[in-house]
């Protein structure tokens, strides 16, 4: 199967402490939708929030994010998938749309030689 990058976007500061009963609800419900949906989650991670960034351009480092916006990347997780329309019903379901969002992206696969 197609594995795919999901990227979840919350409001700043995207504090992974700060979830609601209501929400960790929704995300407990996730992995069951997903199997429905015939995807699986290889892995996942939350990210701190993004007051405790640290950003790298060239020889510059500075507190925060790299960017400054509402809205942060506040997790990821792989997916696997039969295809892009598939994972993009899933994300869909992803709790993280009702504030935020997600993005979908192809994990990339090297040509083979």
């Amino acid at each position: 199967m197609a594995q795919y990058a999901v990227l979840i976007y919350s409001p700043a500061p995207a504090d992974p402490m700060d979830l609601t009963p209501d929400y960790v609800a929704l995300l407990d419900r996730y992995p069951a939708q997903v199997a429905e949906l015939g995807g699986q989650i290889v892995t996942g991670f939350a990210l701190q929030p993004s007051t405790t960034a640290t950003a790298v351009r060239g020889d510059l480092v500075t507190d925060g994010p790299f960017v400054e916006a509402k809205e942060v990347v506040a997790g990821f997780f792989v997916l696997e998938a039969p295809d892009l329309d598939t994972a993009v019903r899933i994300a869909k379901l992803n709790p993280a749309t009702i504030h935020g969002g997600v993005e979908v992206r192809p994990l990339f696969v090297p040509p083979a030689e």
